[in-house]
């Protein structure tokens, strides 16, 4: 589902979705700092990363594994977890937050397609259910609990102590981890269960509207 087929056959289009791509990953940071100093760490307000500043986050493998692979990643957004509030219950909302902010991109999106003036729009047609499906899977990855993603951290949030020092003792490893079972398809049925949970919390989200 990479992006880079559009750059010659319609680069207009190219632009507009890779714009707004970047920034559903930029976003998917920026909520990570921003739920950060809610609780009481300004880590990433000091170094000038809760700004939606494209300098400030882009990584360069993940941009170009969004464009080519279809999702990718920014610079992770630091946090000093020693300094949130409601230690528990913070560790669990930082890490929880991206995803979410996806979530909430891939429901907005959603909403606006409810529109017959926007889905009748050639140009709207097509950028919105792909901004849909990649914010969908870049949730649905960042939920798989494997450090460095955010499921890791999610599940350590509910773990005692040692059990948390164990898994993120895999932490150096997981990148190699996920790219093995990445390309080796291990991985597609828990994408596919993420998706599916993701897609279930959008229908629940839009039953409190109807």
């Amino acid at each position: 589902m990479g992006l880079i087929s559009l750059l010659f056959s319609n680069p207009l289009l190219f632009v507009i979705l890779a714009v707004l791509l970047l920034y559903s990953v930029i976003a998917h940071e920026v909520a990570h700092g921003w739920v950060a100093h809610l609780f009481g760490d300004d880590t990433a307000l000091r170094q000038g990363r809760l700004t939606l500043n494209p300098a400030s986050h882009l990584d360069p493998i993940g941009t170009l594994m969004l464009f080519f692979v279809g999702f990718g990643w920014a610079r992770p957004v630091p946090v000093d977890y020693y300094n949130l509030k409601r230690a528990r219950f913070g560790f669990f909302s930082v890490a929880l937050a991206g995803c979410a902010a996806n979530i909430l991109i891939a429901s907005i999106a959603l909403i606006l397609l409810q529109f017959e003036t926007v889905s009748a729009n050639p140009v709207f047609s097509i950028i919105l259910p792909i901004m849909i499906k990649i914010n969908i899977i870049l949730g649905a990855f960042n939920l798989i609990p494997i450090p460095p993603l955010d499921g890791s951290k999610i599940l350590m949030s509910f773990l005692p102590y040692r059990a948390q020092e164990s898994l993120a003792m895999l932490e150096p490893y997981g990148f190699f981890i996920l790219v093995f079972l990445l390309f080796s398809g291990l991985l597609n049925p828990v994408i596919t269960f993420m998706e599916s949970l993701i897609y279930g919390a959008i229908a629940t989200l839009f039953s409190f509207f109807r």
